[in-house]
């Protein structure tokens, strides 16, 4: 597995790959009215395509396809991170996770954890901070918003650690 930085030309795959953990990975925590609400199929891609280029997002790939994407903003507010349903339990996150938390300089990491997420997070550290109950498009779900405070001396990260977003022109 490689990890890298994401291209523009990844925008369609990551979008698919996107749709399609949540309708499989998620079904058994989340009813099929909220996974249509949360993935429609229809994403703004001109959305995603500018969030993904201005954070840091990573994208996993294994055997030429990618097998997992995440983003982080520089405040370290983990944007999103989601691994292939094929792929799950294979440290696929897990490395996302890691490369995506040194890319930052951030005293604390923050997420919104579905309930499929959360035990993964809780593992690395993260805790609740509270239960929410979200809208997406008039369809009620729960996520929680989770945190991970880095100690005093792994705050700050050397240069060659990081990895930089960067426009790209494609």
């Amino acid at each position: 597995m490689t990890i890298r930085e994401y291209r523009s030309s990844d925008l369609r795959e990551i979008v698919e790959l996107f749709y399609d953990t949540v309708h499989t990975v998620n079904a058994r925590d989340y009813t099929p009215e909220q996974l249509n609400a949360w993935a429609d199929g229809s994403p703004d891609l001109a959305e995603w395509g500018r969030t993904l280029l201005e954070h840091i997002a990573l994208v996993a790939e294994d055997g030429g396809g990618i097998v997992g994407f995440g983003d982080i903003d520089p405040s370290g507010y983990l944007d999103r991170l989601y691994v292939h349903r094929d792929c799950q339990r294979r440290g696929v996150a897990a490395a996302l996770c890691d490369a995506l938390e040194r890319a930052v300089e951030a005293e604390r990491i923050v997420t919104h954890a579905s309930i499929t997420a959360k035990p993964f997070f809780e593992s690395r550290g993260y805790r609740v901070v509270r239960e929410r109950r979200v809208v997406r498009h008039g369809v009620p779900m729960t996520n929680f918003r989770m945190e991970k405070r880095r100690p005093a001396q792994n705050a700050c990260y050397r240069a060659e650690n990081a990895v930089a977003p960067r426009a790209e022109t494609e």
